[in-house]
């Protein structure tokens, strides 16, 4: 039977005996003071310093240069956070499951045919323009001509929460070789895997996607920089990498898409 490698990012330190309950290796991230059980990203070769900007990417940094080299055996290595969990095979219609039964904690057969497994979608056309008025004003302002259109794409999504005309410039520094067809991929599709999730089995397919999305987010600190106001404007380089993550597997791997489940481990009960 083939392993399990699951990283739990957490940004709480009161949550570790749960994390280990759960089988699961506990990541810490951000201004929580975290405990010796705690994989930290500010050790080795890191980026810490730009989680504010990156979110939980800091820790894939750390994790592509300090531990996926030392990955020698066939594990799957999936990433998970604190509040999305993957979902376990074969729950039936069973109302009465505990928490840790019902997030994944072995292989499902399935899996044999892919190399990667990457999360269900979000479709950005669903969500009420309420909010969109709420978060996009300002981009609206810069693009009223936005408010009329009927295909609402990520790259649409992108620049009323993230800023009007911020993706395209972002994909402007990509490499030739998948620039235009991220351009294409952005403006098409109005549904992407979500919360920067996905599980590998494949240490060269890991290894060229963070070589390749860290290049392009470097070049992308050169023209935003890290003087950023804003939730949403803050935390650009994570969000480009979560529209960037479902293009580059679709493109250059054998995937497979998984449901996950969106549940707060602070609130649930593992006794």
């Amino acid at each position: 039977m083939q392993n399990l490698k699951m990283f739990c990012i957490c940004i709480h330190n009161q949550l570790l005996d749960k994390v280990k309950k759960l089988n699961y290796i506990p990541v810490g991230l951000g201004d929580d003071q975290f405990d010796s059980g705690w994989i930290k990203d500010n050790l080795g070769e890191n980026i810490s310093k730009k989680n504010k900007f990156y979110g939980e990417y800091t820790f894939h940094y750390w994790f592509w240069k300090n531990e996926l080299k030392k990955n020698i055996d066939d594990s799957w290595i999936g990433f998970c956070a604190y509040r999305r969990f993957w979902l376990n095979d074969n729950l039936g219609s069973n109302q009465d499951l505990k928490f840790k039964d019902i997030v994944l904690n072995k292989i499902p057969k399935i899996w044999d045919n892919y190399d990667v497994i990457l999360g269900d979608k979000i479709f950005v056309d669903d969500i009420k323009w309420t909010k969109i008025l709420k978060y996009g004003k300002t981009s609206l302002l810069k693009n009223p001509k936005a408010v009329f259109k009927k295909h609402r794409s990520i790259k649409f999504h992108f620049d009323m929460f993230h800023g009007n005309g911020v993706i395209d410039k972002a994909i402007d520094v990509l490499n030739n070789k998948d620039k235009e067809d991220f351009r294409e991929f952005v403006r098409l599709n109005k549904s992407y895997n979500q919360g920067n999730m996905f599980i590998c089995k494949s240490k060269e397919i890991m290894t060229k996607y963070y070589e390749t999305v860290f290049e392009w987010l470097n070049e992308c600190e050169k023209v935003f920089g890290f003087n950023l106001d804003g939730y949403g404007k803050v935390r650009i380089y994570g969000f480009l990498a979560e529209r960037f993550l479902p293009f580059w597997f679709n493109k250059y791997s054998n995937y497979l898409e998984w449901p996950i489940i969106f549940k707060d481990l602070r609130e649930e009960n593992l006794n």
